[in-house]
């Protein structure tokens, strides 16, 4: 079991950041002192790791971090949970973080609280009142974009900070597109210049867009990232020769129709199983295809164990944004399972083809993958996917990734 990171309200709080030195020593990066080296058992330990989980160092001075972001939500939002596990895991490293959160109070306050020192702020104008010392002093303020009137607070927080701000872009494309209609509340063209660090959960050609067109000094990439204490293979009886598990609207319900709902009418003796958050419109389901409704999250990684093959559908708006992997991939490849994947261009950027992830375009196609690859064959891509995302896509790598783009930040600055 995990050890949870303590969590103090605003009633029990200590002094919001304690003196652990300053801007000048974050410059000059220091190596552990004597004593603070754990052995890699006790941080499995501390952050619930798995076996031959490599976890680095910190090798530069703690962080005085604030996040201003929307961690606490009634909905399944993957990027919400990924914001919360890299906050967890600056944690983990030791920077200390201060999350603040808009919360009227016409949302209930038992909500769980989520990791770090998190205190709820009712209005831009109570947020400015309270909190001002806290963005002067840190090292590090980041704005997400799902935060209630964004772009006030980013303008507030540009002009006062005195150490890097950044803008964490949950999605790249819808907030593109509605700076362009000039309707956008997180962000404005004016406020893209002024933050040191533009973060985007989706990569590819709109970083360049972002750099060039809107001048922002310094665009990277900080894709979702997978729990690896939570997603992980685990003996399991074999249930489903494919499964499907994620949203299924419209626009996906053709590619869960071609490449799953017609092999199970072809091959009646293969068994398939849906867990989709959302009902489709369709009545023609045949019967060898278990449908599971509003699949828990603790209940994840057991589906994915139970299946030989997992299928990844690419939605419209995955497609739009180019380079953004839906979480529930990274989620089946940490827990071992074979992806077979609609062809989507981008993927080829996150999984190699026939060594970590397979293609399928037609019903035949997917019905010789699951009629012909033998258990070998079928561990080896699994494996091979497993590995990919451990060293690419974990929450601790992405954690990792975030400290080198604000060190990145401060030398620009």
């Amino acid at each position: 079991m995990r050890d949870r990171i303590e969590i103090k309200h605003e009633s029990e709080a200590e002094p919001i950041f304690p003196e652990i030195g300053s801007r000048a020593r974050l410059e000059r990066r220091r190596t552990p002192r004597d004593g603070e080296d754990q052995s890699r058992a006790a941080i499995h330990k501390q952050i619930g790791g798995i076996p031959n989980k490599v976890l680095h160092e910190r090798t530069g001075a703690p962080l005085k971090i604030v996040f201003i972001a929307r961690l606490h939500t009634s909905s399944q939002e993957k990027a919400v949970g990924a914001c919360r596990r890299l906050a967890e895991a600056l944690s983990t490293r030791g920077h200390r973080l201060l999350i603040l959160e808009c919360h009227p109070h016409s949302v209930k306050q038992d909500e769980p609280p989520g990791p770090g020192q998190i205190v709820f702020y009712e209005s831009v104008k109570e947020l400015k009142e309270r909190f001002a010392h806290a963005i002067r002093s840190a090292d590090f303020v980041m704005i997400c974009s799902n935060v209630s009137e964004g772009a006030t607070i980013g303008d507030w927080a540009t002009q006062i900070a005195q150490g890097i701000t950044a803008f964490y872009d949950l999605n790249t494309p819808v907030t593109l597109a509605k700076l362009n209609r000039g309707e956008s509340e997180h962000l404005s063209p004016s406020l893209i210049t002024r933050y040191n660090l533009y973060l985007s959960f989706t990569g590819g050609p709109l970083l360049e867009l972002i750099k060039k067109y809107y001048r922002s000094p310094l665009v990277r990439s900080l894709y979702g990232s997978v729990d690896t204490s939570v997603f992980y293979p685990e003996a399991a009886r074999l249930k489903w020769d494919l499964g499907y598990g994620g949203y299924i609207t419209e626009d996906r319900l053709p590619g869960v129709d071609e490449l799953l709902l017609e092999p199970a009418r072809h091959w009646p003796g293969g068994h398939f199983a849906v867990a989709g958050h959302r009902d489709s419109a369709s009545s023609d389901w045949p019967c060898n295809v278990k449908r599971v409704h509003n699949l828990a999250t603790s209940n994840e990684r057991a589906f994915y164990n139970a299946q030989r093959f997992t299928l990844n559908v690419t939605g419209a708006d995955m497609i739009e944004a180019g380079f953004s992997p839906g979480l529930q991939i990274f989620e089946a490849a940490a827990c071992g399972t074979p992806i077979i994947s609609d062809y989507w261009e981008d993927l080829l950027a996150f999984f190699t083809p026939d060594e970590e992830i397979l293609f399928a375009r037609s019903a035949e196609e997917m019905l010789d993958y699951l009629r012909d690859i033998g258990d070998k064959e079928r561990f080896r891509i699994g494996d091979n996917a497993r590995n990919r995302v451990l060293k690419e896509h974990s929450t601790e790598q992405r954690v990792l990734e975030l400290e080198s783009y604000v060190m990145e930040a401060i030398a620009r600055a």
